[in-house]
């Protein structure tokens, strides 16, 4: 397939990307910069800046939207959620554009979202794909950002959103948790209760290869492992995976002192449950904790 993804040189795409030529398909990465492109990929993919250069009668057989400003990379002003907002909306938007303008449509469009779908949860209450959101602004984020890639149907394509967790591998919000709990620092953030919904790197792409392979999936799917766990036990099992102590506990005003009203990141989460991809037929590498984090700490 000749495929056209957004967000191509962030975390999950440029994973994705190797995977996606192994299986032998050619790559159209929508970038802004062709020089970052090419020190990631060299030839073996190609770039366009803007979809203007792509004409009415370009060939695509399915487009990949996984672009979005860091959520937690600053803290949250207005302008900031602005931003965030823009920068997932306003490019599934274009991209839908593309679609429409096609004289030959995509058979599928995959478009991230985030299971910040759900807004804040109380930590027992299991969310599949059908649960009701809290209204908040991760809710509105995610259900404008959702409600524009739904628009590509009207033109016939297969829909699929890709409502994501934490994923776990080389980078990402790892990284960003590692340096305190390497030097034995690390601990649970305000009371630990709050639930952290995961995923490995690895189940990560292979949902998305699979959403792209099989034709009969569409909407919305949790790309979340089925073993969800609290801050607290999320802590206890880093600082175990990596022979360090875990008992320093993160006082709740430090978040948002960080980063405002998105505290709300750290100090509030989901249980969610993947209930459609394994109904699906989709079986997870990495379905609990343990294993998912020794499997990122060995790779490095």
């Amino acid at each position: 397939m000749h495929i056209l993804m957004s967000g191509g040189t962030g975390f999950i795409g440029q994973a994705l990307v190797p995977v996606l030529l192994a299986e032998g398909h050619s790559l159209t990465l929508w970038v802004r910069s062709e020089a970052k492109l090419r020190r990631l990929f060299a030839d073996s993919v190609s770039g366009v800046t803007s979809l203007d250069h792509l004409g009415d009668d370009v060939h695509i057989d399915a487009i990949i939207n996984l672009a979005g400003e860091g959520i937690a990379d600053a803290r949250w002003s207005e302008a900031r959620k602005q931003l965030l907002l823009n920068s997932r909306v306003a490019v599934t938007d274009a991209l839908v554009a593309l679609v429409e303008r096609l004289q030959n449509k995509p058979a599928v469009f995959l478009s991230g979202s985030a299971i910040g779908y759900y807004g804040s949860q109380p930590s027992d209450r299991v969310l599949s794909e059908d649960a009701e959101p809290h209204d908040e602004f991760t809710h509105e984020l995610c259900r404008c950002w959702e409600e524009s890639a739904l628009r590509a149907e009207a033109s016939g394509v297969r829909v699929c959103l890709l409502r994501t967790g934490i994923v776990l591998g080389k980078g990402g919000a790892l990284a960003k948790m590692l340096p305190p709990f390497r030097f034995g620092l690390g601990g649970r953030i305000a009371s630990g209760e709050q639930v952290m919904s995961w995923i490995h790197l690895q189940d990560e792409l292979a949902i998305i290869v699979y959403l792209l392979k099989h034709s009969e999936c569409s909407g919305a799917y949790n790309l979340t492992a089925p073993g969800a766990v609290s801050n607290a036990e999320f802590s206890a099992e880093l600082g175990r995976a990596l022979h360090r102590p875990a008992i320093l506990p993160l006082p709740g005003f430090v978040p948002g002192l960080m980063l405002g009203e998105g505290a709300v990141l750290l100090l509030k989460g989901q249980r969610v449950y993947p209930q459609r991809i394994e109904e699906a037929g989709y079986r997870f590498s990495y379905p609990e904790l343990p294993a998912a984090l020794e499997a990122v700490l060995a790779d490095g």
